[in-house]
């Protein structure tokens, strides 16, 4: 009797193991819909502020990615300089978020191109991509401004995932003089996995593992090869400002000090106290924009042509 009543739990412990793999199985599908959420388009993509709101003069303008997506940004223009600042937006952001910034350093005498990565804001419908072809992008928006100006002294300011983008295209691309990463993470997956934590309070690495492999499947990439702490130092001697809130609930200020750590000098590193997620422009707007234009003016100035 006994042997037959061990025999009668088999079948619910494989019913449980099946329950146990399949919630897994969901749920790290459910993570890599939140890395690359299928493609959508409304017309709120188009309903946003744009320069003219605030009274800046502006252009919009066209480019190409390497596959032949088309990027839409808008040109900010100071034709008495060769200094250009583009703006690399967050994940699930567009061009339109930068305007804070970017009109700042408009008026403070910088060409400024702000645009929209591959499925976000105006530019073509793409699966989104956690710092994959965003690098792409911002490659071709780097093109794009030494088409315009052959002989521009350029700087990228970035947020979130467009700081990673940042770090990476500006390890590749020497035309970027000077970067502002602000609230970058160190790896892809290293910021899924604290995303997971924050939520499920279980051990992240299985699920981070397959969603990574959900992700290469789907998309052709794996987030997990996204790793800005180990092109940062390839960037010196051109300067790099990392800027990152204290209360960061999203990426751990504990980011920001290890790419602090793995660059090279010329190197700052601002923590912004009482600042969340990229929240040091909203801390305090007047000391935010002062010491990054500061900073563009140290290392893009003096290279004018």
């Amino acid at each position: 009797m006994a042997a037959k009543s061990g025999w009668s739990l088999l079948p619910m412990a494989l019913t449980g193991a099946i329950g146990v793999l399949g919630g897994i199985t969901g749920t790290a599908y459910y993570v890599s819909l939140r890395v690359s959420p299928p493609p959508r388009r409304t017309y709120l993509d188009s309903y946003t502020f744009t320069p003219w709101e605030l009274g800046v003069p502006f252009e919009t303008v066209e480019f190409r990615s390497s596959d032949g997506l088309r990027l839409v940004g808008w040109w900010l223009p100071r034709p008495e300089t060769n200094a250009v600042i583009v703006g690399s937006h967050g994940h699930a952001g567009s061009k339109d978020e930068l305007l804070g910034i970017g009109s700042y350093c408009w008026r403070a005498g910088y060409n400024v191109l702000l645009f929209d990565y591959r499925g976000r804001g105006e530019s073509d419908p793409w699966p989104q991509t956690l710092v994959s072809r965003e690098v792409d992008d911002l490659l071709a928006a780097l093109e794009y401004v030494r088409q315009r100006m052959p002989s521009a002294a350029i700087g990228v300011v970035g947020y979130s995932m467009g700081a990673a983008v940042g770090i990476l295209a500006t390890a590749r691309d020497q035309s970027v003089r000077a970067l502002v990463a602000d609230s970058s993470f160190t790896a892809g997956d290293d910021v899924v996995a604290h995303s997971i934590t924050q939520v499920l309070r279980i051990p992240p690495k299985p699920l981070v593992h397959l969603a990574d492999a959900i992700v290469a499947r789907r998309h052709g990439y794996r987030f997990s090869q996204a790793r800005p702490i180990d092109a940062i130092g390839q960037i010196a001697p051109r300067p790099v400002f990392i800027i990152h809130g204290l209360d960061d609930s999203l990426i751990p200020v504990s980011h920001a000090r290890q790419l602090y750590d793995a660059a090279r000098e010329p190197r700052m590193l601002w923590e912004v106290p009482g600042a969340e997620h990229c929240g040091g422009y909203f801390v305090d707007r007047v000391t935010y924009c002062r010491r990054v234009v500061e900073f563009f003016d140290q290392y893009l100035r003096s290279v004018e042509a």
